[in-house]
């Protein structure tokens, strides 16, 4: 009899968390929980002075670029996703965009989901643009640009912080730390596009991979409609190959097909009239702005 009841018991307490695992709750709890595990190998990597899992070899940076017929000058744009850990550089050639490499990102500080206020300690998500004036070659995290938040759909929300950057090492409080050899790389890339022409770089930071699986797993969080949101933006360049025009309108994000007279737009308030997505900007945009923060 008390065996009969302790198995009963089991399976109900199993039942329980197995149906938690499919709230909103036992979802973030998931996330949680890959983020820390991720963070703690990337740290153990770092601190034993061994490269982290995933990153290309950093020894043959020129052979890497002839190899994919690219160099420091060209066109670039940057791709960020927090759940993975990992940082994209693209370079323009012909027109379009083409992956050069793939970083792990060492250490982002906070959850998923956009931040809010200065010194809630959360790295940022959405589309931003890099300047001459963002970069600092003295940064005490070996070299650093900065994002650009708050750009104006932050501002429109009322969301503060500052000095939100990617950089060297493997410390963040806000920040996407990629080690002193990787930020080498997107460096070179970077000043030289900034040199060469290109006023802005686009970088654009997601929460994940933005697949509707993803976003599926995750339809009851808060930042749901949010994170649609930025999937349209997302998904323009997957097929396009250029990063779209991003602009701000009724509190959401909206987006033109993007060309190579567009690629460095800054992100500001303006409502075109055509826009890529529209049926998801109405529908994101306005259920996100109900959200309190």
């Amino acid at each position: 009899m008390l065996r009969l009841l302790f198995v009963s018991v089991l399976v109900a307490v199993l039942a329980g968390g197995a149906y938690y695992l499919f709230t909103p709750e036992g979802r973030q709890l998931i996330d949680r929980v890959t983020i820390n595990w991720d963070r703690q190998e990337n740290r153990g990597h770092f601190r034993a002075g061994r490269p982290l899992p995933g990153t290309p070899d950093l020894s043959r940076f020129s052979a890497r670029m002839n190899e994919a017929s690219v160099k420091p000058g060209m066109p670039v744009h940057i791709r960020i996703y927090k759940l993975e850990s990992e940082i994209e550089l693209w370079v323009q050639k012909n027109g379009r965009f083409e992956r050069f490499a793939t970083y792990p990102i060492c250490m982002w500080s906070g959850r998923l989901g956009p931040k809010l206020k200065e010194g809630d300690r959360q790295a940022p998500e959405g589309f931003y643009t890099v300047t001459k004036d963002a970069l600092n070659p003295n940064s005490v995290e070996h070299l650093s640009f900065n994002l650009g938040f708050p750009n104006a759909y932050d501002r429109g929300k009322g969301r503060t912080g500052s000095f939100l950057m990617v950089h060297g090492g493997c410390a963040s409080i806000g920040c996407f730390a990629v080690t002193d050899g990787v930020v080498d790389e997107l460096w070179a890339f970077i000043t030289a596009a900034l040199d060469n022409g290109q006023a802005r770089i686009p970088v654009h930071a997601f929460p994940f991979r933005m697949t509707e699986k993803n976003l599926s797993l995750r339809s009851g969080d808060k930042w749901a409609p949010f994170w649609a949101n930025l999937k349209t933006g997302h998904d323009l360049f997957a097929r396009d190959r250029v990063p779209p025009k991003v602009s701000v309108c009724d509190g959401a994000y909206v987006f033109e097909r993007g060309s190579a007279a567009t690629v460095d737009s800054v992100v500001e308030e303006n409502c075109p009239d055509r826009v890529a997505g529209d049926g998801q900007r109405e529908r994101a945009g306005t259920t996100e702005a109900r959200n309190t923060e």
